[in-house]
């Protein structure tokens, strides 16, 4: 009806409506925003209670009551009037709080809830992600064990080569993803709290609450730091936290998303061969024209969404290259949508990669079939060397190989007919001496060189020690709603 309010009118970011989890929504959500500065005021007041201001138990009881109470229409209302967040939030909650209105915000800069809010969703975020990535890390694990003996072609500049094994491919995954779960640590373990370091870092302000007693100012800042979580604050601040630390979050979600982008991207290749595929419900659709297609869509978003988490860490070093001096405002309206925009992608692309690892499906056949097209060249070496410790000599063998190679490449290329490599050295009595030992040299489980025992001692050594950080924590499969 003409008037009423309709969602689907107005721009909704694919982000938060189709893509992020629900708790990734809410730790940049409005609710979580101002209920956080609201605490944060708690924790103001509490702390310059405590040093002997003004402040008294009640005031703090009733801020407490209404902490989580945020009446989004009146601020949006008051906010048309004040033209400043920070401001309208102080005279909502004072209006719901009329005996703590006096002393919220005492002493304060709108960066005290701004940037210190901030901090907390950067932590909190970390801490979403680094389950969900220990998971990942974890299903393709299993993979790799469960794999480790299955041949395949290696690929060197997308070319066939050397064989490998499925689970030691997927060790190159889990070994960018390791890297990726010890950056995100450190960077969230690295993160500390602005905490209350007045309008341009100083702390004037609270000298003269004080009446410039600096050793207070100190507990004061140290008081409020401990009650928000963290152990330590920045020692020194302009009027915001320096916009380096936002690098630093954002460099080590790009470079997740880089990581991401890569696994995806082969298991894109491996599926167009049809070696892999990732998880296909039995109604979904691969394709409007083409009804036998089975895309693999998963793996496609991952890329699309990495892609764009790849290029947010550009908006942060603009940022943080430009803040003049003590601070530039210029930084607000970028970091609204930067810093959120980098954890609701890298938390959809870790629960699209953990949906497709725990359903990842290998094809053996189609695997060998294809090594057999190739391991007829790839044998040359081992046939060569078998040729010399029967007494051949190794130039003439390998004039020998190359010749019949050649003939059958042509017969692959110009015909479209399988090799026959090995038929052709079948036939040529030359290879005599070795005849009874050439299906021994074309075991494609020679070719593997220590594939499997590398997984394993990869496992052993540098996986499960990470992943037993995260055994308390449950494992909770994804199920993608679209």
């Amino acid at each position: 009806m003409e008037g009423e309010y309709n969602e689907y009118i107005d721009y909704r970011s694919p982000l938060s409506t189709r893509y992020a989890s629900k708790e990734m929504r809410f730790n940049f959500s409005d609710q979580k925003k101002f209920s956080t500065w609201r605490k944060l005021w708690i924790y103001l007041a509490k702390a310059e209670m405590q040093l002997g201001l003004a402040i008294s138990e009640e005031q703090i009881q009733e801020m407490e009551k209404h902490v989580n109470e945020i009446d989004f229409n009146a601020a949006a209302e008051e906010e048309k009037i004040r033209r400043h967040d920070v401001m309208t939030h102080v005279h909502i909650f004072g209006n719901q709080c009329p005996k703590a209105a006096p002393i919220i915000h005492l002493g304060a800069t709108s960066c005290y809830v701004g940037d210190n809010t901030d901090l907390i969703n950067l932590r909190d975020g970390f801490d979403i992600l680094l389950p969900k990535l220990a998971f990942v890390i974890n299903r393709l694990a299993k993979f790799s064990l469960d794999n480790r003996f299955v041949p395949t072609l290696g690929f060197t500049h997308l070319q066939p080569a050397q064989l490998t094994t499925v689970g030691k491919r997927a060790t190159l995954w889990i070994h960018d993803l390791l890297m990726d779960e010890r950056a995100i640590s450190r960077a969230r373990n690295d993160l500390l709290f602005r905490g209350v370091k007045g309008t341009t870092g100083t702390q004037a302000s609270f000298m003269q609450l004080f009446n410039g007693d600096g050793e207070k100012v100190k507990k004061l800042d140290n008081l409020v730091t401990k009650m928000a979580g963290f152990e330590k604050c920045y020692s020194v601040t302009g009027q915001t936290y320096s916009r380096k630390v936002d690098i630093e979050c954002l460099n080590v979600l790009s470079s997740l998303g880089a990581t991401v982008h890569k696994i995806c991207s082969d298991i894109r290749i491996l599926a167009s061969m049809k070696e892999i595929e990732e998880p296909f419900e039995s109604t979904q659709i691969g394709s409007s024209a083409m009804p036998y297609k089975r895309n693999p869509m998963r793996s496609e978003r991952c890329c699309s969404i990495a892609r764009h988490l790849m290029t947010l860490v550009n908006n942060s070093l603009q940022t943080a290259a430009n803040q003049w001096l003590e601070r530039s405002l210029d930084d607000s309206a970028n970091r609204r949508i930067t810093l959120a925009e980098a954890y609701l992608s890298a938390d959809t692309v870790l629960m699209t990669l953990q949906n497709i690892t725990e359903g990842l499906v290998v094809y053996p056949k189609v695997i060998g079939r294809h090594i057999d097209q190739e391991l007829p060249f790839l044998s040359a070496e081992n046939i060569i060397m078998a040729i010399v410790k029967a007494g051949g000599d190794r130039q003439v063998c390998h004039e020998k190989i190359r010749v019949l190679s050649q003939e059958a490449g042509a017969q692959v290329k110009q015909h479209g007919k399988d090799n026959d490599l090995i038929e052709r050295i079948r036939k040529d009595i030359y290879f005599k001496p070795i005849m009874d030992k050439l299906d021994t040299i074309l075991d494609s489980s020679t070719y593997v060189g220590r594939a499997p025992e590398q997984v394993m001692e990869f496992l052993d050594e540098e996986v499960y020690p990470i992943l037993r950080k995260y055994e308390n924590i449950e494992y909770k499969p994804v199920e993608l709603s679209i």
